[in-house]
């Protein structure tokens, strides 16, 4: 059984799980996301956001493969390109930081490594880039209406990141990258249990 981990692009973008490929929720602000569901025009507007994002600034996600199927995902930018990012109260994210966006892996690919090896990877790529920091946007409690599109904040707390901007819902956390080695070391069965269970069905309402 080989296992791999490979850049997000246009050519693999269709990988995703089908709900993440048609959720827009981080890529457009509340309103145009709206109206891209009305439309139907979700998986042209994610297409999109991922070739500027890629022509503009680079590499922003990775997915892990075992043998040729995707098993789960992170998504990560500068908040510059993550336009929901400023619909938060506890916004903006640091200048220095980048804005881990989603992160999931599949059930049925849970308990074998494959958390810390997307975690390692990504990681990687942004310390290489000179990035400093990651930040996220973590949800308290399962009653916030953002399905699996914003990272419980005891799972981004039990891998590492640290609450800046303390909130009752949407805390801001952050990650300096100069941690990442403690961070790789210990993200492995709180990513695998908590993402591996985390619903990624689209979100409904605007935060």
């Amino acid at each position: 059984m080989s296992r791999r981990c490979a850049s997000l692009t246009l050519d693999n973008l269709d990988d995703l799980p089908r709900q993440c490929r048609r959720c827009v929720f981080w890529e457009l602000d509340p309103v145009a996301r709206e109206a891209a569901e009305e439309s139907g025009g979700v998986e042209l507007e994610k297409e999109a956001w991922l070739s500027a994002t890629l022509l503009e600034w680079g590499s922003c996600g990775k997915i892990v493969y075992v043998d040729s199927l995707p098993a789960g995902y992170m998504t990560y930018a500068p908040p510059v390109h993550v336009p929901r990012s400023l619909a938060f109260p506890t916004s903006p994210v640091s200048a220095d930081a980048v804005l881990l966006m989603t992160a999931r892996l599949l059930p049925e690919f849970t308990g074998g490594g494959l958390g810390r090896m997307l975690v390692q990877a990504a990681a990687k790529d942004l310390t290489r880039r000179g990035v400093r920091a990651i930040e996220a946007f973590g949800r308290m409690g399962d009653e916030v209406p953002v399905g699996g599109c914003v990272l419980p904040v005891d799972f981004l707390l039990s891998v590492g990141f640290k609450t800046v901007r303390p909130h009752h819902l949407f805390p801001r956390l952050r990650l300096d990258l100069r941690n990442a080695l403690s961070w790789k070391e210990d993200v492995e069965v709180a990513l695998e249990r908590l993402l591996g269970s985390m619903n990624p069905e689209p979100v409904l309402r605007p935060v």
